[in-house]
């Protein structure tokens, strides 16, 4: 009796899940809905494309940012541990050094001249103007070169030996001009590494002091006071250095314009001979 029981149950199961089987290959499958699922799914990967390089750029100014932020704080937090008096009076040094070597450059560049131009110009008005209109070319000619030629070509009347005296005379006198407030940017890279073997002499001298009042010397307080004292050294040889750099840059220029006019100047002299003689 009992196993007709399981044998009935066993085929009133079987017969309901072939039912259900039947059931479902019956309804019909929802397409849209699946084409919705993957469109979306197509469009957040697009979107997701697209905002990883934004976000890649956003980050790394982020990281730039930070780094800026960082470096400025470092720098400031530095400034003061060095002591407000020196390092104020290192960084007046950097900046007047700074201006004039910048005033300088820029003076240097306006005096370069176009040498061979300015000499083919003069040349060709002693050959058509004379004397008058090779000194109206170098009146219009901006320069050291135009005024040294200006006047070599005002005494040109009373002989070459004459303008040749006035062309190395009035040489001295451009140089002078061009040489304006080295001595100055020269004086701030001399002064500014002392200054800062001062901020550190004095600075050891008050580290010695805090050893004496504390009773015991402690590394951690050395150490602490060494450190700040050697920072105006090292600032004063970085303001040193920069100077530096711009000083040697401005000699090279005025080496450059210096040797311009003296062959200039020879060329000059030539062409009066030139000019003379076809008289």
């Amino acid at each position: 009796m009992k196993k007709l029981f399981a044998f009935v149950a066993v085929l009133v199961m079987l017969s309901f899940g072939a039912s259900i089987n039947a059931l479902a290959q019956d309804e019909p499958v929802d397409t849209t809905a699946v084409e919705q699922v993957a469109d979306s799914a197509a469009v957040d990967t697009v979107v997701t494309a697209i905002e990883e390089p934004v976000a890649i750029e956003s980050d790394e100014a982020e990281v730039e940012a930070e780094v800026t932020g960082e470096l400025h704080k470092k720098i400031k937090a530095k400034f003061i541990e060095g002591g407000a008096s020196f390092m104020g009076a290192l960084l007046l040094c950097l900046i007047f050094g700074l201006a004039l070597a910048i005033e300088r450059i820029i003076y240097l560049n306006l005096a370069t001249t176009n040498t061979e131009k300015l000499l083919g110009k003069v040349e060709s008005a002693l050959e058509s103007g004379g004397i008058d209109a090779a000194k109206d070319v170098c009146r219009d000619t901006r320069g050291p070169v135009a005024s040294i030629f200006y006047q070599g070509l005002d005494r040109a009347d009373e002989g070459v030996e004459a303008a040749e005296k006035s062309l190395v005379s009035y040489g001295s006198v451009q140089m002078g001009l061009l040489e304006k407030n080295l001595s100055w940017i020269s004086l701030f890279i001399a002064i500014a590494p002392m200054l800062g073997f001062m901020g550190t002499v004095i600075g050891m001298i008050a580290a010695f002091d805090q050893i004496r009042m504390a009773g015991n010397v402690s590394a951690q307080l050395v150490a602490g006071g060494i450190q700040i004292a050697l920072i105006t050294t090292v600032t004063g040889l970085i303001i040193a250095v920069i100077l530096q750099i711009f000083y040697n840059y401005i000699l090279s220029k005025i080496d450059n314009l210096v040797n311009s006019m003296e062959d200039s100047s020879i060329t000059l002299i030539d062409m009066l001979i030139k000019h003379n003689l076809k008289k």
